[in-house]
């Protein structure tokens, strides 16, 4: 089943406090069913982490991989554009740099067909680390690409506040890449406030109610930067030898401790699954150090991973069930969400709603406008639920929603607040 998460958009939804609770039961679970073992709300990673211990510039946002061509009519469908989102609600006219202690990683694997279940082992990974701020307040960029065992090593310069965008041309191997880095408007959008009122009413904490009309919806990223890394990359790179189409991608960020040793305090693929306010940090904390592989290895039945995430996985099912979902329909959403990657066939047109796989997960990647909330609303509630009413354009006359247009030239994403 193809999804349109623009069908019905404009209706307003509302349902009764036993459904509304069943949909946050529902969120809760599918968080669990990824590791951890405290609750996540339904949203982008926006807002985790940020401690004494994290900083945001440590806090990936979202992540988005199209084929160039899909987004840009002028441009070729032989290359991909990966974009990694962090440091959330940065707000506008101020400058914010990357972390110059840490690396920030895409990690793409090769996969045999759609279907296929994601190993959640590289055999690609894109690595970024950078400098401290300069006068200027742009920071200098060591890219490093490891590609079956053999890696490139190319430099390039972020882009400030308030100036023209620089886009470098690095070379790497045989191939060249085209990579951007520094303050873009957050693309993400959705009616956060909304569903924590949506929530409160079905636990019995507040009135009953459901997402707002499109004229009154809030969208909370709007007004707000993120700093944004953008790459394009031809396809044939990642292929090396092979032939392979289709893809699966996720970033991360590692943390450079005592002795130069890294430890991955982040990591994030597809939205509102392996992400988003977690009420404890510390079981955050261990969520993002493991990898999709250590979920790969548990569907597997591998020990210790099995059994740690055993009851756990037992747990998402139970919620799934709970809001009319029967046996095989919840063990195809625990297939199609786990391991958690974003997939993309090369040989199709991108967008997250476009095409699913067997298992009915997304396989064609996301681009910058995919209404990522409508379409995992509608498939975690067997569309019951199909929007929070808002989008990225906005609804006309009203002021709390929109985002400024996106540019038509890499990286695409429209310049800072």
């Amino acid at each position: 089943m193809l999804l349109n998460p623009r069908q019905n958009q404009a209706k307003t939804r509302r349902f009764s406090a036993k459904s509304l609770l069943k949909l946050s039961g529902v969120v809760l679970g599918m968080g669990l069913t990824l590791g951890s073992f405290a609750p996540v709300t339904l949203a982008s990673d926006h807002d985790d982490g940020e401690t004494n211990t994290k900083s945001r510039n440590l806090n990936l946002t979202d992540l988005y991989v199209f084929r160039e061509g899909d987004q840009n009519p002028n441009a070729s469908t032989d290359d991909l554009v990966l974009i990694m989102n962090t440091n959330p609600r940065s707000v506008a006219r101020q400058q914010y740099y990357f972390n110059n202690k840490a690396r920030y990683e895409f990690h793409i694997a090769r996969t045999t067909d759609n279907d296929a279940t994601p190993t959640g082992k590289p055999d690609v990974t894109l690595r970024f680390e950078f400098s401290k701020p300069k006068p200027n307040q742009t920071q200098t960029i060591k890219i490093t690409t490891i590609r079956d065992g053999s890696s490139h090593v190319g430099k390039a310069v972020t882009t400030p506040l308030n100036s023209k965008p620089h886009t470098a041309q690095v070379p790497m191997g045989d191939q060249n890449f085209s990579v951007f880095a520094g303050l873009r408007e957050d693309p993400f959008f959705f009616d956060v406030e909304q569903f924590f009122r949506v929530r409160a009413g079905a636990l019995g904490k507040g009135p009953t109610v459901g997402f707002r009309d499109p004229d009154k919806a809030v969208d909370f990223t709007t007004g707000y930067n993120v700093n944004a890394i953008a790459v394009r990359i031809p396809i044939k790179f990642l292929q090396n030898k092979s032939a392979n189409t289709t893809f699966d991608v996720w970033q991360t960020i590692s943390v450079r401790g005592k002795g130069g040793k890294y430890r991955q305090v982040e990591r994030l693929a597809r939205p509102a699954v392996n992400e988003g306010l977690i009420v404890s940090n510390a079981f955050l904390n261990a969520l993002n150090s493991v990898g999709p592989d250590f979920e790969a290895a548990a569907l597997a039945g591998q020990k210790p991973a099995a059994k740690v995430a055993g009851p756990i996985v037992s747990e998402a099912a139970q919620t799934l069930k709970a809001i009319g979902n029967d046996d095989q329909r919840t063990t195809t959403l625990l297939q199609a969400f786990l391991p958690d990657v974003m997939r993309i066939d090369t040989t199709d047109a991108s967008g997250y709603g476009n095409a699913l796989n067997s298992k009915g997960s997304p396989i064609r990647g996301r681009l910058l406008k995919d209404d990522v909330i409508d379409i995992t609303l509608s498939v975690l509630t067997n569309g019951a639920i199909t929007t929070d009413n808002v989008s990225y354009d906005g609804t006309p006359g009203n002021p709390s929603q929109g985002h400024s247009p996106l540019q038509t030239q890499f990286p695409y994403l429209a310049l800072p607040n």
